[in-house]
């Protein structure tokens, strides 16, 4: 049996997805736009692999960023964070902006009449594999039905990147948090719950505020991915915090990064429109 459990966000056990459609659209459940994860050897073909089982204990893990997206609800649980937000003013869920220490996944931004109010980066992370997968995507095309039963599988093996994916998160996280603390707004990793039990086990995390604690800068929200035999769910698992020499602590490093407000407001500006909304239900 394949070890995917999602494939294009869709819940592999489900009979009722029409899986010729899926296969042939290659449009991700969560973005409504075609995945852009390709195979290097043939860059038509997505790859399609959201959640895959792994491990003695057959964990659920998240190897794609996009199943984070669900219904909007990582953002939702970001709108606390967003101090000077009011009543009455539009959120805006911009993606994709460049600051100083590399681009930011979102920016939730709080709008009254064409005017930033308030601003928090959001950044999702999921875990980075070693190997192959397309092993596993053939396996599971033959049980859909979509490959002849005797199609010949390579036999490959993939594994799970902790370390790499936990370190490079952390430099990544040391460069962005010491930008968003000098502008006195906040920043959030929201990742699995299993990437960040590894983080704590691995690297110095006893500083954090656990419970999270609303003045610092830098936010980790954790979720599990739960299954329910109808398909897979998130919830909200933990909320940690610190700051910028909280961040560099943890990697023995010491933080340093200058930007001014404006110029984070004026790319903010240039890219908020109708189209960038939030609406956590479409």
């Amino acid at each position: 049996m394949s070890a995917i459990v999602e494939f294009f966000g869709y819940y592999t056990k489900d009979k009722k997805v029409n899986w010729k459609k899926v296969l042939k659209d290659q449009i991700s459940r969560y973005t409504k736009k075609k995945s852009i994860k390709v195979r290097k050897s043939q860059p038509g073909i997505a790859i399609g692999t959201v959640v895959i089982k792994y491990g003695k204990e057959q964990k659920n893990l998240i190897i794609d960023p996009e199943r984070f997206l669900e219904n909007g609800q990582v953002f939702l649980d970001c709108i606390h964070l967003l101090t000077n937000h009011e009543p009455g003013n539009e959120l805006h869920l911009v993606p994709e902006v460049k600051i100083p220490g590399g681009n930011v996944d979102f920016f939730l931004v709080s709008v009254r009449k064409g005017t930033i109010r308030d601003f928090v980066g959001i950044e999702l992370q999921s875990l980075d594999t070693t190997g192959s997968l397309w092993g596993e995507r053939q396996k599971l095309l033959v049980e859909f039905g979509l490959l002849p039963a005797k199609t010949k599988i390579k036999k490959q093996n993939f594994g799970i990147n902790w370390k790499m994916t936990a370190k490079t998160t952390l430099v990544q996280l040391h460069h962005k948090v010491a930008t968003f603390e000098h502008l006195g707004k906040k920043f959030v990793l929201v990742l699995q719950n299993d990437l960040l039990d590894y983080m704590t086990k691995e690297f110095d995390f006893d500083h954090l505020n656990n419970p999270t604690t609303l003045g610092d800068s830098m936010h980790f929200h954790s979720y599990k991915i739960l299954e329910n035999g109808e398909g897979t769910y998130l919830e909200l698992d933990s909320r940690i915090s610190t700051d910028s020499i909280g961040i560099a602590k943890s990697l023995g490093l010491r933080a340093e990064a200058q930007v001014e407000l404006e110029i984070i407001i004026k790319k903010l500006e240039s890219k908020i429109s109708p189209a960038t909304l939030f609406n956590p239900v479409k």
